[in-house]
């Protein structure tokens, strides 16, 4: 069997930043996958799952709400080796295009109060496992760490 795309990215090179993951055509539209890559693949501890499914239940009500993303939105979902989450817009898109939605959204996760969107028995599967204490700590590690220092290191994957 081929390899797929995502398997291909030499990960001992992989910062965190925002990349292309990949674009698929459906019809006459595209759709591009991001890839939020929020910390460094083995060399960096993954994320918990409890801040993993607080961000993305956080992350998925903004862009599901965003005033120019609503529709465009697909998919917000963490990957499962949990160094970062998968957004799915409608669209042809670059990294760049996307720095300043993905800092309102993180900026959107540190800064929140109050109850955590759908964290009810009613509402979701495992509504005990969240942390919005560390959601929000990663939120502000990855607003200073890559979205402040943002260049093509943080936008492109690493050659080989």
């Amino acid at each position: 069997m081929e390899k797929i795309a995502s398997f291909t990215i030499n990960h001992l090179k992989l910062l965190p930043g925002i990349y292309v993951s990949r674009k698929d055509h459906i019809g006459t539209e595209v759709v591009t996958t991001f890839d939020l890559r929020m910390t460094q693949p083995n060399f960096e501890p993954v994320m918990n799952t409890a801040e993993v499914h607080t961000i993305e239940h956080l992350a998925a009500t903004f862009l599901r709400n965003h005033k120019n993303y609503a529709d465009k939105t697909v998919y917000f979902g963490p990957m499962g080796c949990r160094t970062g989450f998968y957004l799915i817009l409608a669209g042809d898109y670059e990294s760049k295009d996307i720095v300043p939605l993905v800092k309102e959204m993180f900026e959107f996760i540190r800064d929140f109060t109050g109850d955590v969107p759908g964290a009810s028995a009613r509402d979701c599967g495992n509504y005990l496992d969240m942390n919005l204490n560390m959601a929000k700590y990663l939120a502000d590690k990855y607003l200073k760490n890559v979205i402040e220092n943002i260049d093509d290191t943080r936008l492109i994957y690493p050659e080989d």
